[in-house]
């Protein structure tokens, strides 16, 4: 239960998880980009390369365990077969992250092509607008200069019986320039209202304009790729290739490493169970007895030369001292014995 919670297998955890979902992931779009690649035959094509997905990571996982075990032949071939499915599998996800975008791009592009048909429209109104306002201000022009007619309609002429100058106005010229002045107010109010209803289509077409552009969530989506593309100088779908390829690059080999890191944290693990523990334990004990009994035996090897030696050394005292005594006994007792080694012959 201490080991259940123990750091070392919150971690162990952690990585397994990991390592699932990381190598899941990159199956996921591997397989689902290979479709999209063969879509004549997508669902035979799902089979084949999630048989190939699972093979690959079983694949890693014995030629990590077993690398010294199998011959040089087989651990080539599964070397380079593994090799060719991480391509493969590259190749997969290269495939769906690049439809994807194709497919906002394909939306995009609609949005902006109704944009700009709606452009386009909105153009030819305001070029209408621009030339009813010009005949608007020459029809101003006119009625200023007809108002001004009128108002200077006058003509002078002698009275014969008085022979004084008179000023009167012209009412035939009164009539003309009054029918005049009516048509060029009729013409101004006609521009007028087809000036309004110029106006009211431009602003509706403004109105859709923004309202494509505001409630585009493609254009919400590709935002950064778009700032990307503007501060670089380079078109958007160059910064898409590139982090495309960054992805895959990174994707499915650290997939691969991760499972070869979880096989390698659970041998590690598998070292430090119980049984294996003892066993070691048990070989250490029975080196370190063999390591002492062979110390004790060069111990008691040394001891029993020295003690030979000193054995030795109080035999031959042992064997000087005998002398000693006997020669002494025989200068003690060498007057006796003579006699008495007669007094025997005798």
């Amino acid at each position: 239960m201490k080991k259940f919670f123990s750091k070392k297998f919150g971690f162990g955890v952690l990585m397994i998880i990991s390592t699932l979902s990381l190598a899941s992931t990159a199956a996921y779009y591997s397989v689902f980009g290979l479709s999209s690649l063969f879509a004549g035959a997508r669902t035979e094509v799902i089979i084949m390369a999630t048989a190939l997905e699972v093979s690959k990571l079983i694949v890693a996982s014995y030629l990590h365990n077993n690398w010294k075990k199998i011959g040089v032949l087989l651990r080539t071939y599964l070397t380079i077969g593994v090799g060719v499915l991480m391509l493969i599998t590259s190749a997969g996800i290269y495939g769906f992250l690049t439809s994807a975008y194709q497919t906002t791009a394909d939306q995009l592009t609609i949005v902006e092509k109704q944009t700009n048909v709606i452009q386009l429209k909105r153009d030819r109104f305001s070029e209408s607008l621009d030339g009813y306002s010009i005949e608007r201000t020459q029809l101003n022009e006119s009625i200023t200069e007809l108002t001004k007619g009128l108002s200077n309609n006058t003509i002078q002429y002698k009275d014969r019986e008085t022979g004084e100058i008179i000023t009167t106005t012209s009412s035939s010229t009164r009539r003309v320039l009054s029918a005049q002045l009516d048509d060029m107010k009729l013409q101004r109010n006609d521009v007028s209202m087809k000036m309004e209803a110029l106006t009211d289509s431009i602003t509706k077409l403004d109105l859709q304009i923004l309202d494509l552009e505001s409630n585009n969530e493609v254009a919400a989506e590709i935002g950064p790729l778009r700032y990307m593309s503007e501060i670089t100088n380079k078109p958007m779908g160059v910064i898409v290739n590139w982090f495309t390829l960054l992805i895959v690059f990174v994707f499915d080999p650290m997939a691969i490493a991760m499972v070869i890191a979880v096989n390698k944290f659970i041998a590690i693990d598998e070292d430090e169970t119980p049984p294996n523990r003892s066993k070691r334990l048990s070989d250490w004990e029975s080196q370190i007895k063999k390591n002492e009994e062979i110390l004790a035996t060069k111990k008691t090897a040394s001891e029993d030369n020295i003690t030979k030696e000193e054995f030795m050394q109080k035999l031959n005292d042992v064997e000087k001292t005998i002398k000693q005594k006997e020669s002494k006994k025989t200068k003690m007792y060498g007057s006796v014995s003579k006699p008495y080694s007669d007094v025997v012959k005798s």
